[in-house]
């Protein structure tokens, strides 16, 4: 299991902290950066459990886009394609990618959020920092960083799109794919 860190609060007002996910791995740091950045890699894991990734693209240069998609289990609500797409803000190799996300389509459109069913508060566009760490011999830490939610109805649209719990059975399925 990862560690996600969400919110912290005081009695004056509440405070939020960015949003991290991470997760160690018993792989080599190159290999976690492939999973990351090679499309037939991507296609093993992306996506929360019972998901599959039938279509990835990614152009890894700063600027270049990635469109990820996403489909849901047969015969369920989710049983169509989803999108995420984003460009590439920095790319240091085998250390960090820094990113945008956003909901998109298949062109990697930046899409509203509530045509994937998520609160007019969900965030339009995030600014997200995937670091890579080599903790030892073929072990690896992944953090993906999100930047603190601008306000209580956007951290709570977050929270509601399960996207904690998505990228954790996303990155249980990152670990079986490096095995």
């Amino acid at each position: 299991m990862g560690k996600v860190n969400t919110m912290a609060a005081n009695d004056s007002q509440t405070a939020f902290e960015e949003i991290v996910i991470t997760r160690e791995f018993n792989a080599p740091r190159e290999l976690v950066w492939k999973a990351w950045t090679e499309p037939e890699r991507v296609k093993k894991w992306w996506g929360p459990e019972h998901f599959t990734a039938p279509n990835i693209k990614i152009d890894l240069k700063v600027r270049g886009k990635y469109i990820w998609a996403m489909r849901g289990p047969a015969g369920t609500q989710w049983d169509k394609l989803f999108y995420t797409a984003g460009v590439y803000k920095e790319i240091v190799p085998n250390e960090k990618l820094v990113i945008t996300q956003y909901l998109s389509d298949e062109n990697g459109n930046v899409i509203d959020p509530i045509g994937y069913n998520q609160s007019s508060d969900f965030p339009r566009e995030m600014f997200i920092t995937v670091l890579f760490e080599e903790t030892g011999k073929d072990k690896t830490k992944l953090s993906i960083i999100y930047p603190p939610p601008v306000s209580k109805a956007q951290m709570e649209a977050l929270v509601k799109s399960r996207m904690t719990e998505g990228w954790d059975t996303s990155l249980n399925k990152l670990a079986a794919s490096l095995k």
